[in-house]
């Protein structure tokens, strides 16, 4: 049986519906969610709005479908955390 986290991972899907993703890419996505909600957030517009990022912009990145690395930059600023740190456990 999968676990929760690998669940919630085969949910995120590119945006014309194909789940063909690399699970890599999956992974960050889900990872930005979770530290998304570990800052109170249990919506990604609200996030978005309060730190000045596009709303649509930022529903794609949890989505996996548009992490440019200068947002990536950017989310990882908004939660204090390096590069490094983020990848650490992946």
């Amino acid at each position: 049986m999968p676990t929760k986290n690998e669940a919630r991972m085969r949910d995120i899907k590119e945006p014309n519906g194909q789940e063909d993703l690399d699970p890599r890419i999956k992974q960050i996505a889900e990872k930005l969610r979770e530290l998304r909600i570990k800052k109170g957030y249990s919506n990604h517009e609200f996030f978005a709005w309060d730190n000045e990022i596009n709303r649509v912009q930022y529903w794609k990145v949890e989505k996996g479908s548009n992490i440019t690395i200068k947002t990536l930059l950017k989310i990882l600023d908004i939660h204090g955390i390096s590069l490094s740190e983020f990848f650490r456990e992946m």
